[in-house]
């Protein structure tokens, strides 16, 4: 597999060298205590004098693009967005009228239509098997590991996907929904384990074939269908990591298809990222390279789009653990760097390192939610 290389273009206009600009992002960094060509390894060391006016107009997408353009480099790249997260010091930088159009655009269009389901699977899930293999764990699961009392990420990983199973409730026989299913790891986990039959949907071609030959001789059907297009009752529903790509403008209609599809009686499981903030949009640089057409939910849209429908049974907040997931699979990627040329290294580097810094800024986080149709009779007694 050869990963595209990415040639972010940069606007001639900004590319003029300024005392004042530097000394600009310098004051910017220090309140964070990040050093320009500092001696620690957080601090950013520039190779490109037109870094300042490229991060001044562009702001995070500029700070992105550069880094895989090699205009800077820092040692650990994790500890310098936990400084730049917790300080909130990416609030002090404009952003480009271009990048403010696109934040527009998703306030007045769909950008997760059913017309645009795939694209996400597409660029992101399809870039290929080996990658991930390489990646993840043994299962492949590709969202947040439970870490408590595991020593590796294999054993976050398979106790993660057995806190889901506990939390659901599973019993022999019952008929599950996996929505995001993946690779098929949580349907595979829980036929072997809990002696369930399991429907898996994802938008991605690569991950419906592996999946479904990782899961041959079991009761699961792996289907490459988008969640809008399910029509059947189960008796549990599960979603790991999959609500991210659903935005704000379908999580209710998605509520609904989970109510309508959910027997009387029946428990949805919720595992997704989540931000501190109601937003429209993802991230601008992480929209354009890794997830496309992408947001974080907040509390506050989940609450709304729940109302009526769905009721809170619990909710399980284990957000440090994903920057250790993502750590661990920075540490796989790295003894993969050779496969890769520089620009999608750089830029995988950068996405799984910025993302771990959030979860320990705790800019973002990763919730588990349990939700019924009526309440669970006579109570749900939460697990950990």
């Amino acid at each position: 597999m050869k990963p595209l290389r990415f040639h972010p273009s940069t606007d001639k206009a900004d590319e003029v060298k300024s005392p004042r600009l530097k000394n600009t992002v310098e004051k910017i960094f220090s309140t964070a205590g990040i050093a320009v060509n500092g001696h620690h390894p957080w601090d950013i060391r520039i190779r490109n004098e037109n870094f300042y006016a490229r991060v001044l107009s562009q702001g995070s997408m500029g700070l992105g693009e550069s880094y895989i353009d090699k205009w800077w480099d820092c040692e650990k790249l994790d500890e310098f967005f936990f400084r730049i997260l917790k300080y909130e010091i990416d609030h002090q930088v404009r952003q480009n009228p271009s990048l403010m159009f696109h934040a527009l655009g998703s306030r007045i269009f769909n950008m997760q239509s059913r017309a645009r389901a795939f694209q996400v699977g597409e660029r992101h899930y399809d870039l290929g098997n080996d990658l991930f293999r390489g990646m993840l764990d043994n299962r492949m699961v590709y969202s947040c590991g439970y870490w408590r009392n595991a020593a590796s990420l294999e054993e976050a990983q398979e106790k993660k996907l057995d806190l889901v199973c506990r939390k659901l409730q599973l019993k022999p026989g019952m008929r599950l929904l996996d929505i995001g299913c993946g690779w098929g790891s949580f349907p595979k986990y829980a036929a072997e384990h809990y002696d369930v039959e399991v429907v898996g949907i994802t938008v991605s071609e690569e991950q419906a074939v592996l999946g479904t030959q990782l899961c041959r001789g079991l009761p699961v059907e792996i289907r490459l269908q988008d969640y809008r297009n399910v029509n059947e009752k189960f008796d549990h529903i599960v979603s790991l990591g999959m609500f991210e790509h659903v935005g704000c403008k379908n999580y209710r209609e998605y509520i609904k298809i989970v109510h309508n599809c959910l027997r009387d009686g029946g428990i949805f499981l919720l595992h997704t990222i989540g931000g501190n903030r109601s937003v429209t949009s993802v991230e601008p640089w992480m929209n354009k390279y890794i997830f496309p057409n992408g947001m974080l939910p907040s509390i506050k849209q989940i609450g709304k789009a729940l109302e009526g429908l769905l009721i809170m049974e619990d909710w399980h907040n284990f957000s440090a653990d994903y920057d250790k997931t993502l750590m661990a699979w920075h540490d796989n990627f790295e003894r993969m760097k050779s496969r890769y040329d520089e620009g999608f290294y750089r830029m995988w580097r950068y996405y799984l390192l910025s993302c771990a810094g959030a979860f320990r800024a705790r800019n973002i986080q990763v919730w588990q939610i349990v939700l019924s149709k009526k309440g669970v009779q006579g109570g749900y007694h939460s697990i950990r």
